[in-house]
């Protein structure tokens, strides 16, 4: 009977959290679309890349969410069983509170579990595989961003301009500034010209115009009478530099282990001897929060959950009663805006890097002191 009970307590809170965050999670998803609109408008990439990239983001909004979704879900079951007396339940049949906080507190470590392992795994990657898309990606979408006497520059190193542009295609009055290095730049002027897809690729062969090109030294120009002009070479405006959350975790962890065991007051604040040249030149604050967030972060749902589960023990006092339940709703948001803003003294010192590592299983054995102090140091009457 009793596993039943938990089964059916279970069945609830997961079912509860499947649709809590699928919702928080798509809603979030689409507010994140329409921010990133800006690579089809700005950047010039084609709407496949924009789906794919937008897509790829589900698994990192996911797994941010996890931790609060959870800690919701509990209080919200706890909450409907409280209401419709179905606690009444466990304790007809044996089961006292402390073995029902036992219960949710072991049903978190699954959550955990997923946690780190999209932390770990699945976010990395996913977030690699976009920056992947938009780095291999042309510029695909520029001819629909090209405007009448407008000034683009879409493209890294390259302005356009264009007195008219027909739906066809074709170009009327074009200026091209192409900036090569800091020191040479070229100047492209054509009467006319057409935009041409080639190879999936796009170039622009232009008509009857003057190349000038421009050196710290020296400036010399050209004329011609049809020339193709390969857009192929340019990247975007997009950052294509892999981000931390993207690198992936292992190679962190060994940046991370690196810096603390071997460095030295040249590389005090950065890795720069690291032969691995994704972490050289990283901040170690930046590598030390990453870290954190996918390895420890997860473990604060431990203390969440017990605090959820504390909504079955009730105070004495009427006047505490009353509000019994916002007391805990605001004690479990308190912690994990804690759990978000103990990484900011991730790196005072060494001792302070152990402390904020094992700070959820410190809270979770504060947790339970309480609790012995509550019932004078018997559990099994609780």
């Amino acid at each position: 009977m009793d596993k039943l009970i938990f089964r059916k307590f279970s069945l609830d809170i997961v079912n509860f959290f499947l649709v809590a965050s699928f919702s928080i999670t798509f809603i979030v998803w689409i507010i994140q679309a329409v921010n990133f609109l800006d690579l089809i408008s700005d950047d010039g990439h084609s709407l496949n890349i924009y789906f794919y990239y937008i897509s790829l983001n589900l698994p990192k909004i996911f797994s941010k969410i996890i931790i609060f979704v959870f800690f919701i879900s509990v209080f919200y079951v706890i909450n409907k069983y409280n209401n419709s007396n179905e606690l009444i339940v466990f304790w007809n049949n044996g089961i006292k509170k402390i073995h029902l906080i036992n219960f949710i507190l072991k049903l978190s470590i699954v959550f955990i579990i997923l946690q780190l392992f999209l932390n770990l795994f699945v976010v990395p990657k996913s977030q690699s595989l976009a920056r992947m898309y938009i780095k291999q990606s042309n510029i695909d979408f520029l001819p629909k961003l090209i405007s009448e006497k407008k000034f683009i520059n879409v493209v890294k190193n390259l302005t356009f301009f264009v007195e008219e542009y027909e739906n066809n295609g074709s170009l009327k009055k074009i200026y091209i500034n192409e900036k090569i290095n800091q020191d040479k730049s070229k100047i492209i002027v054509a009467e006319s010209g057409r935009i041409i897809k080639k190879n999936n690729q796009f170039i622009i062969r232009l008509y009857n115009g003057g190349i000038t090109n421009i050196n710290k030294n020296n400036t010399f120009a050209i004329n011609f009478s049809e020339t193709d002009y390969d857009l192929s070479t340019f990247s975007t405006k997009s950052i294509t530099h892999p981000k931390m959350q993207e690198i992936d975790s292992m190679i962190i962890f060994n940046c991370f282990k690196k810096y603390l065991f071997e460095k030295n007051e040249s590389s005090k604040n950065k890795i720069n001897n690291f032969n691995n040249k994704r972490c050289k030149n990283r901040e170690l604050k930046s590598i030390s929060e990453e870290l954190y967030k996918r390895f420890v972060l997860p473990f604060y749902t431990l203390i969440i959950s017990l605090i959820a589960a504390s909504l079955i023990i009730e105070p004495k006092s009427k006047y505490y009663f009353k509000f019994h339940k916002l007391n805990i709703f605001l004690i479990g948001s308190f912690t994990i805006i804690v759990s978000q803003i103990s990484l900011k003294f991730f790196l005072i010192s060494i001792n302070f890097i152990y402390l904020i590592i094992f700070l959820p299983i410190i809270l979770v054995i504060i947790y339970y002191l309480i609790l012995l102090f509550l019932t004078k140091f018997r559990l099994n009457f609780l």
